[in-house]
């Protein structure tokens, strides 16, 4: 069977990377989100094993020291991270894997994984960025100015990634991301996992 590919797919806050990765994984065969080990507790809305396993600090620093974590990193009090053989499981069966973490975690990934495809997400203007990051409605001028802060520093990274797709309207930033994950599957090396007896036929 083929191995699938690793994606890691980083951005912005208020770039549309969840809602990109989201739309991808719900209309392209054979592509899934990783989903991450968390130590914060759940907010009413999320499951766990769906939106992230949610773990205590022990259980999170136990992983660690096993070097059971693809990447982790701790934002904002909490820790995440990646495991990789849940990772190395999808890969196995076929399936191309996506890990949205930030550029941080993607150099870990990377030294481990160097194969992986790395995407990043820009937004369209630094004016629209901060209207998406103000648009939430949810928080102070003083919360959004430290988030566009972030932002920008998150987006000094962008040269460290294979692909670059600006997301100004979603479907064409939709259309161009899964137009990577297809060429991707028609790489000789990846055709010759999936169809070596027809390559054979055909030559023989």
């Amino acid at each position: 069977m083929a191995t699938g590919t690793l994606y890691i797919v980083a951005a912005p806050s208020g770039a549309g990377k969840t809602s990109l990765v989201k739309s991808l994984v719900e209309t392209t065969p054979g592509v899934v989100a990783s989903v991450s080990h968390t130590t914060r507790p759940p907010r009413p809305s999320e499951q766990e094993g769906v939106h992230y396993h949610f773990v205590s600090l022990p259980t999170f620093a136990t992983m660690i020291a096993q070097d059971a974590f693809l990447e982790h990193a701790q934002v904002f009090g909490n820790c995440y991270g990646t495991s990789r053989a849940a990772v190395l499981s999808k890969l196995e069966e076929g399936l191309d894997v996506i890990l949205e973490i930030d550029w941080q975690g993607a150099r870990q990934a990377r030294e481990q994984m160097p194969d992986c495809v790395g995407i990043f997400i820009l937004p369209p203007s630094r004016d629209a960025l901060r209207q998406r990051l103000a648009g939430r409605g949810q928080d102070s001028a003083e919360v959004i100015e430290r988030r566009m802060a972030a932002a920008l520093d998150e987006l000094s990274h962008y040269a460290e990634f294979d692909y670059l797709i600006i997301n100004d309207q979603f479907e064409t930033a939709l259309t161009e991301l899964r137009a990577i994950f297809i060429a991707q599957r028609q790489r000789q090396t990846m055709q010759l996992q999936r169809h070596p007896e027809l390559l054979s036929a055909l030559l023989s």
